[in-house]
């Protein structure tokens, strides 16, 4: 059976063509009479709009894309990320605007993704786990495409860049006092990806809560680079508990899965925990709740971060705000690690 047309409404109805297509779209410009004259031939017809042909009129996609710049094995491993597309479909549930996920880190899929957000395909951006080098922030700017950064930028963004991000320094620096006040003197960080300003931050807060308890971070020689992977959090203990010297007695990994590496080494090293080494987490997702011992840990708002970075997208592509910065407060959980 053919669908109804645009024309048939009209006929119906007994308006223009030019009339029913302003009713469909939502145009001011049609008088409650006539709207309602149109709303009931439509119901009538079962009616649907050609979404793609109404993008053309209203040069709207009624769509916005979420940018992860990680790769898929990353992205469907690490649990920030589902917490992030909850977050974002939550406040897109009631909006009738649809979400276009785009997992894009390697360069021959960039050009592409690139071209299609900067090509009228979509509304508005949410970029996650940006790397310094991306140059998709500025594309997006030049474009004049409303973007929102899910984490605050490392060295980059212009003052109209907007992002929603959680409080990760203070949340470092809460790791830190805690286990300063558990009496650890040799406390060691896994670090994530310092072309991150997630990384960098947590780097800063760790370095923040040293100074506070007035313990000496030994010129840097208690740091270790990690990369948000279990995988890379066991490879940096491991080296940690090789440097010569007197042994680390608390780590702290900046998330959880990098804790959950070192939970591991430290098991494979005969350490135990908390007794021999404390470990602390960051963000509180399932990995810390079942690690073993259960993983004290930095609770990140993640849904939270969705949600608002999603509301303040809406709003720009609405023409309602401008460069905007907002933080969100973090919790410290104490569980049985530390």
């Amino acid at each position: 059976m053919t669908p109804p047309t645009l024309e048939q409404v009209a006929a119906l109805a007994g308006v223009s063509r030019a009339t029913v297509s302003r009713v469909v779209n939502g145009s001011p410009r049609v008088s409650p009479a006539v709207r309602a004259q149109v709303e009931r031939a439509v119901a009538k017809l079962g009616y649907v709009p050609n979404r793609a042909a109404r993008s053309l009129v209203t040069r709207r996609g009624d769509s916005v894309a979420l940018v992860v710049s990680e790769p898929h094995a990353r992205f469907f491993s690490e649990p920030f990320f589902a917490g992030m597309v909850r977050g974002v479909s939550a406040a897109l549930a009631e909006t009738g605007v649809q979400l276009l996920l785009l997992i894009a880190q390697d360069l021959p899929d960039r050009g592409r993704l690139e071209r299609y957000v900067v090509g009228g395909h979509v509304d508005g951006v949410l970029l996650a786990s940006l790397h310094a080098d991306d140059p998709l922030p500025a594309t997006l700017e030049r474009a004049g495409v409303p973007a929102v950064l899910v984490g605050r930028p490392a060295g980059r963004g212009g003052p109209g860049a907007s992002y929603v991000d959680a409080d990760n320094r203070g949340g470092a620096r809460m790791a830190v006092d805690h286990l300063a006040a558990l009496g650890r003197r040799r406390i060691a960080i896994i670090t994530g990806g310092l072309d991150m300003g997630v990384g960098v931050d947590r780097l800063d807060g760790y370095r923040d809560g040293l100074a506070a308890a007035g313990l000496d971070g030994g010129g840097g020689e208690l740091e270790e680079a990690g990369d948000f992977t279990e995988e890379g959090g066991a490879a940096a203990m491991t080296r940690l508990l090789a440097r010569p010297g007197r042994p680390v007695d608390a780590v702290f990994a900046a998330s959880d899965l990098m804790a959950a590496g070192a939970l591991r080494a430290l098991r494979a090293a005969g350490r135990r925990v908390p007794d021999d080494v404390a470990v602390v987490g960051f963000e509180d997702s399932a990995v810390a709740r079942y690690a073993q011992p259960p993983l004290t840990t930095v609770r990140q708002p993640i849904e939270e971060m969705g949600r608002q970075a999603t509301r303040l997208l809406l709003a720009k592509v609405a023409g309602q705000a401008g460069g905007m910065h907002l933080v969100l407060d973090v919790e410290l959980i104490v569980r049985a690690s530390a």
